[in-house]
C-alpha cells in the first residue's frame, strides 16, 4: 500500500517553473525543475511530466518484467521526453535554450527505480536515517567528486546552481538509474532544489519523523522552505510504503 502528497509552490518568485506529476494508478511520481527566459522553463517542466505521463500511459511499466528491460524502458522515455522538449526550444525563439531537470521514480513490491537527470532528488527516509538517493548534476558537485573542492566549500560557491545535465540540451541526455529496496515505513522524497536548497539535510529529516501523513509532511516541507527564505521554487512528492492493514 502507497500513501502519496505533493506540494508546489513558487516562493518568492514571480512564476513557478517546477512542475509535478503523480500517476498512483501506475505507482510512478515524476518532478521536474524548469529553466529558461520568458515563459520556457515553464514549458519545459510542464511539457517533460506531462510527456513521461503519455508515454507510461501508451506503455506501462507493469507490463514489463525483467529488471534490465525496466532501466531500458525508463531510459528510453526520458530520450523521448529530452527528444520532445528539445524540439521544442528550437521551434520558437522565446524557446530558445530551454530545460529542464526531471526524477521518475517507479515503485514495485518492495523495490523502487529512479532516472535522474540535473539536480532535482530523491531521499530515501528508512529506518530513521535520511538517505540522498541520487547525484546532482552540477559543475560544484562534479568538482566535490574530483576532490577539488570540499562541501563546506562547495556550500557558497558562485556556480552552485550551474547544472552540467538537463532535459532539452543535448540531443541525448543519458540519466543515471537508481535502485533501491524498500519496506513498510520508508518514505521517498522527490523535490526541487527550492527544497534543499532553504532546509538543512538534518531539518528534512526531523520533518519527516514528525509526520506519518504524506499530505501533511509536503505542506510542512514546503512551509519551511519558504519560511527559511523561499529564494526559489520548492516543489516535493511525499510516497510511503505501508503495510496493507495501515489506515
Amino acid at each position: 500500500m502507497i500513501q502519496v502528497g505533493f506540494k508546489s509552490s513558487k516562493g518568492k518568485r514571480e512564476k513557478n517553473e517546477d512542475a509535478c506529476y503523480v500517476m498512483p494508478e501506475q505507482n510512478v511520481y515524476i518532478v521536474a525543475d524548469g529553466v529558461g527566459g520568458s515563459n520556457a522553463g515553464e514549458l519545459a517542466s510542464r511539457s517533460a511530466v506531462t510527456g513521461v505521463a503519455e508515454l507510461l500511459r501508451e506503455e506501462p511499466l507493469s507490463a514489463i518484467t525483467g529488471e534490465n528491460e525496466l532501466k531500458e524502458s525508463l531510459e528510453k522515455v526520458v530520450e523521448e521526453v529530452n527528444d520532445r522538449v528539445f524540439d521544442l526550444s528550437k521551434r520558437h525563439p522565446d524557446n530558445f535554450g530551454m530545460a529542464t531537470t526531471l526524477i521518475i521514480c517507479y515503485i514495485r513490491g518492495n523495490a523502487a527505480y529512479f532516472v535522474n537527470v540535473g539536480d532535482s532528488r530523491a531521499y530515501l527516509w528508512h529506518g530513521g536515517k535520511l538517505y540522498q538517493l541520487t547525484e546532482d548534476h552540477t559543475y560544484v558537485n562534479t568538482l566535490i567528486r574530483m576532490g577539488v573542492l570540499s562541501k563546506t566549500e562547495a556550500a557558497g560557491h558562485q556556480k552552485s546552481n550551474m547544472i552540467t545535465k538537463a532535459i532539452g540540451v543535448d540531443g541525448r541526455v543519458g540519466p543515471d538509474f537508481y535502485r533501491v529496496d524498500i519496506t513498510d515505513g520508508d518514505v521517498i522524497l522527490l523535490c526541487s532544489d527550492g527544497l534543499y536548497g532553504e532546509l538543512e539535510k538534518e531539518k528534512i529529516a526531523a520533518l519527516i519523523a514528525d509526520e506519518p501523513n504524506m499530505t501533511a509532511l509536503s505542506e510542512n516541507l514546503v512551509y519551511e522552505a519558504n519560511d527559511a527564505g523561499g529564494r526559489d521554487n520548492v516543489t516535493v512528492i511525499c510516497i510511503k510504503k505501508e503495510s496493507k492493514g495501515a489506515q
